[in-house]
């Protein structure tokens, strides 16, 4: 098994980036994570794909051990920030890997960069059409009838922004793991040292209300999704791309993979992960990886 290693590099703009990497001596294959996660949450794939493979698994502005001096309000600012970070480590020619929020960055990138990369994997990822942010009914639950629209709003929604912010500020680290248990980890948990690896990574994400706000507002479809009118931009992606979702995924629904796979249409391969849920990776990392590497491989052949 080839080494792990933690490191940082600073960008042009002020923010220094850590990052996790694993040398091979093959294909680079570029990773970015989701909401409430950062490159630690990849460790699993990091210690278990085949060696020959070079990793890449980074923290973006204001996750794990990156800095965020300044704010972040789209996705187009986390694009930019993979731009830069790939700039500094030299890499192109890649594939690129994103997981939930990390696949609406990813798929941002490889629209203003199209150079870039050979290819995109979405794993559980974020809609073409955004994430919706739902406000507070008087019940305490969700309305979906209460769409929220601007960032001021999101940042003091009481049932998920300040919630979870207080439980990142008072380290509340059993309500994240009931929230995980309920709505992610809901088939498999990863064993009790790692979940609490995981948890302490979690309470070091420092930009909750804004990426709740930049999910809200993105869409690079063809189609208004009832908050903005889509840019058209995913008819720019024209590599090879494999969209690969969870049956049982409780985050990222199926209304919106379709929305994805209609988006896209006869441009991307969709593969549905049986009895995964939001965290294939933790779910069934043989079968995540084996998809990949297939993926990867026959594609590069073509």
């Amino acid at each position: 098994m080839n080494e792990v290693v933690m490191k940082s590099v600073k960008l042009p703009n002020g923010e220094t980036i850590g990052y996790r990497e694993r040398v091979g001596s093959g294909r680079t294959l570029l990773l970015v994570h989701g909401n409430m996660t950062s490159s630690k949450h990849w460790d699993v794939l990091l210690e278990n794909m085949e060696s020959d493979y070079h990793l890449v698994a980074i923290d973006m502005r204001g996750f794990g051990e990156s800095t965020y001096h300044e704010k972040i309000y789209s996705i187009k600012d986390l694009a930019e920030d993979i731009k830069l970070f790939v700039d500094e480590l030299q890499l192109s020619r890649f594939t690129i890997m994103g997981w939930s929020l990390g696949g609406a960055v990813s798929m941002q990138f490889v629209i203003n960069y199209p150079q870039y990369c050979e290819q995109l994997i979405l794993l559980a990822s974020a809609s073409t059409r955004g994430y919706p942010f739902f406000g507070t009914g008087e019940d305490g639950q969700i309305d979906i009838g209460k769409r929220l629209t601007s960032y001021d709003e999101i940042k003091v929604d009481p049932g998920r922004t300040i919630v979870m912010q207080t439980a990142y500020d008072t380290k509340n680290k059993e309500l994240l793991k009931l929230v995980w248990n309920s709505v992610i980890y809901t088939t498999k948990q990863p064993d009790e040292n790692k979940y609490d690896e995981y948890l302490d990574d979690m309470i070091t994400q420092r930009n909750l209300a804004e990426i709740y706000h930049a999910l809200n507002t993105f869409n690079i479809s063809h189609q208004h999704n009832g908050l903005v009118e889509g840019t058209g931009e995913v008819s720019k992606i024209n590599i090879p791309t494999l969209i690969l979702w969870g049956e049982n995924d409780l985050v990222v629904t199926e209304t919106m993979t379709n929305e994805l796979v209609e988006d896209f249409g006869d441009a991307a391969t969709f593969v549905k992960l049986e009895k995964c849920g939001h965290s294939p990776l933790i779910d069934d990392l043989p079968k995540l990886i084996k998809e990949v590497t297939m993926f990867m491989t026959e594609e590069k052949v073509q």
